[in-house]
């Protein structure tokens, strides 16, 4: 069954930069459309950013447009989130997800697109 395994998550001061990553074990990554989720204190789940299997699709969530990239390494077998200028309003838990196909369609930030989750890593910023 596929794991999927967040880290990087932290503490940060308004305006810092913090990168997360996602990995899986036992299964490739690379075939699939792969995404980040949020779930803010309190609030629903909400879709971050995605990228297709081959990279020609990248959508972001019209929040952190400007602010975070999405990017995954296939010799890593790994997912990424840069986030810079982090707001207060961007704490929450962050979790990769993976789409059982390799495009992104109909924008790519819809939970119930996505099959396996992992269980996140916390993203705290403070004033």
């Amino acid at each position: 069954q596929l794991q999927l395994v967040e880290s990087g998550g932290d503490s940060v001061q308004a305006g810092g930069s913090l990168r997360i990553s996602c990995t899986a074990s036992l299964y490739s990554l690379s075939p699939f459309c792969m995404a980040w989720f949020r779930t803010p204190p309190g609030k629903e789940r909400e879709g971050v950013a995605s990228v297709s299997a081959n990279g020609d699709s990248i959508n972001y969530a019209d929040s952190v447009k400007g602010r975070f990239t999405i990017s995954r390494d296939k010799a890593k077998n790994t997912l990424y989130l840069q986030m810079n200028d982090l707001k207060p309003e961007d704490t929450a838990v962050y979790i990769c997800a993976r789409r059982l196909s390799s495009g992104c369609r109909g924008g790519g930030l819809n939970v119930d697109d996505f099959t396996s989750w992992g269980l996140g890593t916390q993203v705290t910023v403070s004033l």
